[in-house]
């Protein structure tokens, strides 16, 4: 048997008598490739998941976290949110007192993993180190999963930058609550309650948020039981991108570049023209105000220092607000989380480049949740694809 040298082209006209008309053709081939019913581009609207976790409402600019409205949370502390997203989830449904312990003892075990790693991360940005770091986190810890990897994360960070800057790392002190005791490792010596209290609000405003696209990538990869690690670092890369936690660096970018309070009218008017987006304004999900921004404005107005420029950033949102209302009536662009999130974090001397780690540290508190949910369905998220490329000769030959 003579095997052929080339595959026939899919886009050839067949030859053979009989052949169907073009349009008969093109109809078979449709059919053949398009089985399944539409669904928007990028999954918009499509339900991937049911989950007791968090219910984003972008027509009201509401968000839900296991029946509790984010204004709510806000005053609590991030052990107490961690103990109602892990209830249920962790043996025992722990409580926050219980958290607060556990977290501390786990913070001293990653410090240990991570010293000997540390001199692995030269020369890699924060997010590459991180999840280098995180990758030292196995299987046989005491620990459970998600405890070690949300204890992980500040100590990680903090050794991080810390050894860029040439200094030593800090451990950590078990006693302190999570974000006090990022601020201590970090800075090498205690922090204020106020920066305490600015960062804490932070982690709980981003605890947890629908099916991002980063939870949804620790939902697929736990759904093949790759673990709890695995998941985590896999939303971790999916975090990193700018078009999901990479945004509050280039707000700040924003801000530098307009300038003085006379500059941003002109300067908005400039950058609207030029088809370039405003970076803090918009959100996939919201069609009004992202509600995570009021309880971060809230945030920054208590943080008193010189690195805190929100009348500044007050006068940008308005005058971008105005314009974008004019620009575009039927596209409705509010402000976003990553706005004030900028500024906060600004405010806290926290290294631009840190930005999406420090995001990263509240998230993981949802991502870990969203995987033990997903660990106890059992199901293996496999959806379809719709294909559009061309269609083999001899397929199209046999619809006639």
């Amino acid at each position: 048997m003579t095997r052929p040298t080339a595959l026939p082209s899919p886009t050839a006209a067949p030859s053979a008598a009989g052949t169907p008309s073009p349009a008969v053709a093109a109809a078979a081939a449709a059919d053949m490739r398009d089985p399944l019913p539409r669904t928007p581009v990028g999954l918009d609207g499509v339900v991937a998941a049911e989950t007791v976790l968090s219910h984003v409402d972008g027509a009201a600019g509401r968000l839900i976290v296991r029946g509790h409205d984010l204004e709510t949370l806000a005053g609590m502390p991030f052990e107490a949110v961690l103990a109602l997203l892990w209830a249920d989830l962790l043996p025992g449904s722990p409580d926050a007192a219980a958290i607060h312990t556990a977290l501390g003892r786990a913070r001293l075990r990653a410090f240990d993993l991570m010293l000997p790693r540390l001199a692995a991360t030269e020369g890699l940005s924060p997010v590459e180190g991180l999840r280098l770091l995180l990758g030292a986190l196995g299987d046989g810890e005491a620990e459970p999963h998600a405890v070690l990897a949300v204890a992980a994360v500040p100590v990680f960070v903090a050794g991080l930058t810390r050894r860029r800057a040439g200094q030593a790392p800090v451990a950590p002190d078990p006693a302190r609550g999570l974000a006090d005791d990022f601020l201590t490792m970090l800075r090498g010596a205690p922090a204020g309650a106020e920066a305490v209290e600015a960062l804490e609000t932070y982690l709980v405003t981003v605890a947890d948020h629908g099916l991002n696209a980063s939870t949804f990538a620790a939902r697929v990869i736990a759904s093949t039981e790759a673990g709890l690690f695995s998941a985590v670092i896999g939303a971790l890369s999916a975090l990193k991108g700018p078009l999901h936690g990479g945004a509050p660096g280039p707000v700040l970018d924003m801000l530098d570049a307009i300038g003085s309070e006379a500059a941003i009218g002109p300067w908005i008017d400039d950058a609207l023209r030029r088809g370039e987006r405003l970076m803090g304004f918009g959100h996939r999900i919201y069609r009004v105000r992202d509600p995570r921004a009021d309880v971060l404005k809230g945030a920054v107005s208590r943080l008193r220092g010189a690195g805190n420029r929100i009348g500044f950033a007050e006068s940008v949102e308005r005058e971008a607000l105005a314009r974008l209302a004019a620009a575009k009536p039927l596209r409705p662009l509010d402000t976003n989380v990553e706005f004030y999130t900028a500024l906060l974090l600004e405010a806290l001397d926290l290294p631009r480049d840190l930005f999406t780690c420090i995001f990263a540290m509240g998230r993981m508190a949802g991502w870990t949740a969203h995987v033990l949910e997903q660990e106890r369905s059992g199901r293996l998220i496999r959806p379809q694809s719709r294909y559009v490329g061309p269609m083999p000769a001899a397929s199209v030959r046999g619809a006639a």
